[in-house]
Formats: structure tokens, C-alpha cells, sequence
């Protein structure tokens, strides 16, 4: 939408209207004389709904949003506003001498270890970044609770069940850690927090270890919460970026996010892995190949 902020009241309509209809549509009850293996599934991955030969884990579990987000109630092209095309700017080219590039929880090979899967899969961070900084929101569990004390303010996130500790009025110190070392103070009525010392396997969107995100939380109504970032790292973007939205308030309490309960899927890689090499070893012994000391 090249540099418009806004979009027009026929977007919005649209959007809306055609997110109104999926819900509909997932809301219904599922015909029972049609053959089950037609029918269509609003999937977890899929926005605006679709076919998709696995139902079992459909819309009922996701939350995409039904409205276009707005702040002070003007509907958003996007989250960025600056630049102001709502991009990220241009990342600059990685320096030959700067070795290899973080893991940042993609996949390594299967089963081989825990840490070559994802830091999702393993229940550290979540899918999407949701503690952030910067906080952004998924496809589910987008939900947060935020408790102010005198000395640190705590920023609860549903997804991972993470609670993210911003210290006021004091120093970074040298740790780094998951989600950085975050500092604040209040400048009036907005909470203004500083956030360095990134785990290096952790750094949003690909950043280096020494990004900084600012974020500025300001009360705007009684139901509204402006939430601003800006995210500066001159060894990867070409210029700083960042943007706002808005947070409404939550229809009941935040939920536990019982990740490694219900984690059975590492421990069975692991354990096919573990599997698979013994099937190899006997194999190549039974092939003449000797045996393979552990």
C-alpha cells in the first residue's frame, strides 16, 4: 500500500467481512451426510480459511484477529510506521569475517540433539516472538498481563507462559538473556523501556546480539493501550524501524501455557533418532562392516 498509514472504509469492510465469514463457516455445525474427507478446514495456518487434509488442530484453537487494527481508531496499513512505507528496511550485507550466522531455532537435523530443533519446540521462546522485545502478536495466545510494582514491572505472556521483568530506574546489566535485559522509567504517564543484551540465538528477525528496542507503553482510554517500539542495530538494517498498535483488554484471566506437559513430540524424535542410529549400527555389523563403538 506503498506509504498510505490508513486504509479506506472498503478495505476495512472487506478484510472484516471476509474474517467474519470464515468464522461463520468454522462456527457451523459440520454436515454429516457429506464425505468427511471434502470438507473444508479452517486450519491453524491458514488466515482466510481453506481446504486442508488435517482438521484435527483447526480454527477453534487460533485467534488471527477478526478487525483491522487501529490506533486512536484510524485502521492501519501495518504495524511499522516508519519507514514509512511499513517495511523493514533494507538489511545491509553480512561482513565475510562475521562467521556463522546464528541458529535462531531453525531446524538443524532431525533428532540428532534438543538443541537442533526449535527454541519453540522446546518450550523457551515462543513461535512468534510474543515476549518480545518487540511484542508482536500470532495466530493464538497473543494474550498478556502486566503488573506494576515499585522497583520492576512484570509483563506476563501467555505464549510459554514467559514473564519478562523490566527493571525501573536501574542499569543493564552484563547478562545476556532471553528477551535482553529490559529497563525502564516513566516519563509521565508512559512507561518507557530500554532493552539490550539479547541472547545471541534469540535477537528478533535475524538482529545481532547488540540490538536495542525501546518501547513506550502509554494508557490512551479506559479500554486502550498505545504499545510503540523502535528497533535500532546499524550492523543489520540499514536505518532504525519501528511502529505502534494498540492492546484492548482481555475477556477474561490469562490462561497457564502448559508447554512442556503436553511436549511429547521432542522426546519421540529423539527417541525414533536413537532408534534409526541402532537399526544403522546393526545393519552395517550385519553387513561385515564391524561394530561402531558408542
Amino acid at each position: 500500500m506503498g506509504e498510505r498509514r490508513a486504509m479506506t472504509p472498503d478495505e476495512v469492510k472487506a478484510i472484516e467481512g471476509r474474517r467474519a465469514d470464515i468464522m461463520a463457516k468454522d462456527r457451523a455445525p459440520t454436515p454429516t451426510s457429506l464425505d468427511a474427507n471434502k470438507l473444508p478446514c479452517y486450519a491453524a495456518n491458514l488466515s482466510q480459511g481453506g481446504d486442508n487434509v488435517d482438521c484435527g488442530y483447526n480454527a477453534f484453537w487460533t485467534d488471527h484477529g477478526d478487525a483491522v487494527m487501529r490506533v486512536n481508531g484510524e485502521p492501519r496499513t501495518s504495524l511499522i510506521t516508519f519507514p514509512a512505507n511499513g517495511r523493514m528496511p533494507p538489511r545491509l550485507p553480512r561482513p565475510a569475517n562475521a562467521g556463522p550466522a546464528p541458529v535462531r531455532g531453525v531446524y538443524g537435523r532431525a533428532g540428532e540433539n534438543p538443541e537442533n530443533q526449535t527454541l519453540a519446540e522446546r518450550c523457551i521462546t515462543s513461535f512468534a516472538n510474543h515476549a518480545g522485545p518487540v511484542m508482536l502478536p500470532s495466530f493464538y495466545n497473543s494474550n498478556y498481563q502486566i503488573v506494576q510494582g515499585r522497583d520492576a514491572v512484570a509483563i506476563l505472556v501467555e505464549m510459554i507462559h514467559d514473564v519478562r521483568i523490566v527493571r525501573l530506574n536501574a542499569r543493564h546489566g552484563p547478562t545476556r538473556s532471553w528477551y535482553g535485559d529490559s529497563i525502564g522509567h516513566y516519563e509521565g504517564d508512559t512507561l518507557v523501556v530500554e532493552t539490550t543484551n539479547y541472547n545471541p540465538n534469540e535477537a528478533l528477525f535475524g538482529g545481532s546480539a547488540n540490538m536495542v528496542v525501546t518501547e513506550r507503553f502509554t494508557r490512551v482510554g479506559p479500554t486502550r493501550l498505545r504499545y510503540e517500539f523502535k528497533v535500532e542495530d546499524p550492523s543489520v538494517w540499514a536505518s532504525p524501524w519501528g511502529g505502534e498498535y494498540e492492546f484492548s483488554p482481555a475477556k477474561g484471566p490469562v490462561y497457564e501455557y502448559a508447554c512442556h506437559e503436553g511436549n511429547y513430540a521432542l522426546p519421540d524424535i529423539l527417541a525414533g533418532a536413537r532408534a534409526a542410529e541402532a537399526e544403522a549400527r546393526k545393519a552395517t555389523a550385519g553387513a561385515g562392516g564391524g561394530t561402531s563403538q558408542q
